[in-house]
């Protein structure tokens, strides 16, 4: 509850009045002017929130102006307040658009007597060095403070020296032999010189100066042979090569070799650390000979925590193209059978360990193996796979330690990767976790809940045989309110609605509410609740909705769970559909309509500034539009029905030209019919268009909800197909474009069934085309009647999006020149250009870059002449408009860019930039925002002067012609 308080008044700034970005900058200046030492502190230790809520150059610009001024003409502690902002706030730097002034102000202070002053200075040149990378003066002042017998300063020189390493390849190559003297002199302290290995890390900027290093470092591991020194060299050898690439496999023989020959524990660790690493950034560079090292190596250890160590590094390799090098490049494979691998060895003799971990990584080997390697002799480690895996279950799952629940987790995962690679498995895998689940602590019971909720999505054939044993389960939970029981309860209702894979039968919703009224809060009921709605059951979750309603005390959330139980009630209503029974139909879909557009009202209600619910009112929308156009088009079929064609209705349609006239009698009636099937059709790909832009506006979307809006449009482009080939044009309709991809994983119940009725109701088509051509308007009116019941026969999922967020993404821009107030034109001269800079802000919510990332921004800017002013001129049609888009890569969340405009005609302009992202797949995706401004078009001076003159019969003089001339050219 402290936490929760804690973020909630960090994000309402402690209280802080909301102001502007120029009254915040000139609150804190005020702070910094201060004559008392504490207020100018605490000034200063407020601006990475200012930068964080106003993240734009022109104020960070100032701000830290300010600061270098606090920097140069304050004390030692000013200085390391300010140091340690500008650490803080480094992806800002690069707004600083006066650099050499700021850089001026803070530099000044090198030149003091003081050289704790000297040392805060020199670690905030280094703090700036992504700015400021070849500046000479600052390279100059480190390489002198090396020298310096301060040991504060040298130390920020070092700090210094690293940083300027990493960004400039001129500093790196002039101060290499610099460290390489300081770090083989003998008047250097050892612990100076483990200071100063690290910055050759740094080294990689090209070939000779990677391979320089390596050299130096090579000497000093055999020079100085203690364990300090060697640890330092160790680690700074692998960080250069991974940065390198080159020298990787020498690096991995390198640890290998320390690994196995020194008997120093420490180093070891060390050597397994960095050997992580590697497998982690380059897993094809491991050779047969290198993982079969370590496994010998891990064979002979009479250390647990270095066994374990060392299977952590396979169980990676294990998991990446690696373990296909290591089966297939043996020598003799034909002839060796997978159990006399070293490695296959390992992972047996580890899977039943007395330690927990070491077994945890030995069944992750044997599981990664049986997944990704499909050969003959490798298919009986499966079975050891199981069995490692239900052992490992067994053993956690009655321990409530932080421990154990660590292996638990990776137990269930290799449980949930192996059953989907090897379906075979999965019935002895779920009897296991069934029979666990009555004997295991509740923290388990939850993490074995979410393994079987995955397998039984994965498999749905597997569980209906689940539901007994959950069902007893829920039951036993008992009266306890404890949170982990709470999360219990939630996490079996889960697999229970997955398992019920139909409707919920009346005595399972008997026992779930029950359990809800005893031991439950409204939080668990609602997510309960939620998790219904996800899964499709739809009767149970208005029910849980309704019970919740008089909970809650605010109103704003009393409309959300108002707006829930409608639409929950109005998919129940759905669910009695049923084939050839269309009057029942139409009643269905209107009940369930009304309770729709109550709930959509209750919606908007529920929406706040600050939470729009703009996903959750659109998709709501467009479900709304189209029930409206299924009830349309079943209205549409049943007029045909009572509007028979008659037999020569094809013959007169052909010769008349009119193909439509073929649905009905050659009347007006049948032509108005006919044509509202066109109607139909064209509604149906509007709908489609619709939820495609709903798809595009979805960015922070998990990739399960994007999958539901993508079946919702693939339906409408069905029925609108359907439509075309059984009644419109049977000729041009094609199959191939709409035929499905029967290969495709499918990851949902819900996807199953859509995907079910896609391929039923295409086979449908395809048949009548090709037995009855053409088709009967009984037969056409049929199926596709019958297509657009089975279609609202698949309950609705509501998936997590709607209900939860946990990616968030915006965009903020910002466009100079700006009018002080957002109504007033910019002014411009028509034979002027306007430069439009637009800068924006792309920002995160806590768990950026969650489903995807965001590579480029897109920036659209258009004009569109809003009034004119003065007369009509033929002016060129590229003149009249601009039509513009450039792609910018944000870098530290920040991009800015300029587009040049004209506005020859006058009169007032309206000019709007959208933006929308490109995520690292290269897919856009239209996030908003849109931006206007007004700018007004005058006309200049001389034109005007010229234009008077000419219209009052007056020639223009010779001066006006000359510089007319002079201005032409």
């Amino acid at each position: 509850m402290a936490a929760s308080a804690k973020s909630f008044l960090a994000d309402a700034g402690y209280g802080e009045q909301e102001l502007d970005a120029n009254s915040a900058l000139m609150e804190l200046d005020k702070g910094l002017r201060s004559g008392k030492l504490g207020e100018q502190c605490e000034a200063v230790v407020r601006f990475p929130r200012l930068f964080q809520k106003y993240p734009f150059p022109i104020l960070i610009n100032s701000a830290f102006l300010k600061l270098a001024d606090v920097f140069r003409v304050g004390n030692n502690f000013l200085r390391l307040c300010v140091l340690k902002v500008t650490q803080q706030s480094e992806k800002h730097l690069e707004k600083i658009l006066n650099v050499d002034e700021f850089v001026k102000r803070v530099f000044s202070v090198i030149h003091s007597n003081d050289p704790v002053a000297r040392a805060i200075t020199l670690r905030m040149l280094g703090s700036m060095a992504s700015i400021i990378p070849e500046r000479k003066n600052a390279h100059h002042s480190i390489r002198q403070s090396l020298d310096s017998h301060d040991n504060v300063e040298v130390e920020a020189a070092i700090f210094a020296a690293a940083n300027f390493s990493a960004q400039s390849k001129d500093f790196a190559v002039g101060i290499c032999n610099k460290i390489s003297e300081m770090i083989q002199g003998l008047a250097t302290p050892v612990d100076l010189k483990l200071k100063l290995i690290p910055i050759l890390q740094h080294m990689h900027h090209d070939a000779s100066l990677a391979s320089s290093s390596r050299q130096l470092l090579q000497q000093l591991v055999t020079s100085y042979p203690s364990t300090k020194m060697v640890i330092v060299t160790l680690h700074t050898f692998t960080l250069l090569a991974a940065s390198s690439l080159v020298d990787i496999p020498k690096q991995i023989q390198l640890l290998l070799q320390y690994l196995k020959n020194d008997p120093r524990k420490a180093v070891k660790r060390l050597a397994i650390q960095d050997l992580k690493l590697l497998a982690n950034k380059t897993p094809h560079t491991w050779s047969r000979e290198n993982i079969q090292a370590l496994c010998e190596s891990a064979l002979n250890t009479p250390y647990d925590s270095l066994k374990m160590g060392m299977l952590s590094v396979l169980s990676t390799l294990s998991g990446t193209i690696a373990i296909k090098q290591y089966f297939s490049s043996a020598p003799g494979a034909a002839a060796t059978t997978a159990r006399s691998f070293d490695l296959v060895k390992l992972a047996q003799e580890c899977c039943y360990h007395n330690n927990r971990g070491i077994a945890a990584h030995g069944v992750r080997i044997l599981t990664n193996i049986s997944a990704s390697c499909q050969e003959k002799d490798l298919l009986p480690l499966e079975q050891d796979a199981v069995f490692g895996l239900e052992a490992l279950l067994v053993l956690c799952s009655q321990d409530d330690s932080p421990g154990a629940q660590a292996t638990l987790k990776i137990t269930l995962t290799c449980m949930v990767k192996l059953v989907k690679c090897r379906p075979h498995l999965s019935q002895s895998v779920v009897e296991s976790l069934l029979a666990q689940l009555h004997s295991a602590q509740d923290n388990a019971r939850i993490l074995m809940c979410h393994c079987l909720a995955a397998i039984a999505m994965q498999l749905p054939v597997l569980a209906d045989g689940m539901l007994g044993d959950l069902m007893d389960l829920y039951k036993l939970i008992g009266q306890s309110a404890t949170d982990k029981k709470q999360e219990l309860l939630v996490s079996l209702a889960t697999v229970i609605f997955v398992s019920s894979q139909k409707a919920l039968s009346t005595e399972i919703k008997t026992v779930i509410k029950q359990q809800l009224e005893n031991a439950s809060n409204g939080w668990t009921a609602y997510r309960i609740a939620r998790q219904a709605s996800r899964m499709g059951n739809h009767d149970m979750a208005r029910e849980l909705y309704q019970s919740l309603l008089t909970q809650v005390a605010s109103e704003h959330f009393y409309f959300w769970l108002n707006s829930l139980k409608e639409f929950s009630h109005a998919e129940q209503c759905l669910t009695g559909l049923q084939e050839d029974n269309y009057s029942s139909a139409l009643s269905c879909i209107a009940e369930a309509l009304k309770s729709y557009h109550k709930g959509i009202a209750s919606l908007t209600a529920a929406s706040t500034p600050l939470n729009p619910l703009s996903f959750q009112c659109g998709f709501v929308k467009l479900r709304i539009d189209l029930l409206q156009a299924f009830s349309q088009l079943i209205c549409t079929c049943n007029s045909l029905k009572t509007s028979p064609p008659p037999a020569i209705a094809t013959t007169i349609a052909m010769t008349s030209g009119n193909d439509l006239q073929r649905c009905g009698r050659i009347s007006n009636q049948a032509l108005t019919l006919s044509l509202q099937m066109k109607h139909s059709m064209e509604e149906f790909r509007s709908l489609a268009t619709r939820y495609g832009d709903l798809y595009q506006s979805s960015f922070d979307a998990d990739s399960a909800t994007l999958r539901n809006v993508e079946l919702q449009q693939q339906s409408c482009l069905l029925i609108s197909h359907a439509i075309e080939a059984l009644i419109l044009d049977p000729e041009a309709a094609s199959f191939q474009e709409y035929s499905s991809n029967g290969t495709a994983h499918v990851e949902s119940e819900y996807e199953r069934r859509m995907m079910s009725v896609f391929n039923h109701v295409l086979e449908e088509v395809e048949s009548l085309n090709r037995k009855y051509a053409p088709v009967s308007y009984l037969a056409s009116n049929t199926c596709l009647c019958n297509a657009v019941i089975a279609l609202l026969k698949v309950p609705l999922s509501f998936q997590r999006y709607f209900f939860q967020k946990l990616q968030s993404t915006s965009i903020k821009l910002a466009l100079s020149p700006s009018p002080r107030n957002p109504a007033e034109p910019i002014a411009i001269q028509n034979n002027q250009q306007l430069a439009l800079k637009v800068e924006g802000v792309v920002q995160h919510g806590s768990k950026p870059g969650l489903f995807r990332k965001i590579q480029s921004v897109c920036l659209n800017v258009s004009s569109v002449l809003q009034s004119k002013s003065g007369q009509d001129y033929k002016i060129p049609i590229d003149n009249m408009t601009n039509e513009m888009e450039q792609r910018v890569e944000p870098h530290n969340d920040y991009f800015s860019t300029q587009f040049l405009l004209n506005f020859v005609i006058l009169g007032t302009h309206n000019i709007t930039v959208e933006s929308s992202v490109i995520d690292s797949n290269g897919i856009v995706w239209k996030t908003g925002p849109k931006t206007t401004i007004f700018v007004k078009s005058l006309e200049d001076p001389y034109s005007q002067q010229v234009r008077l003159q000419q219209q009052q019969g007056q020639p223009p003089s010779q001066q006006q012609q000359q510089r007319t001339a002079y201005s032409r050219f």
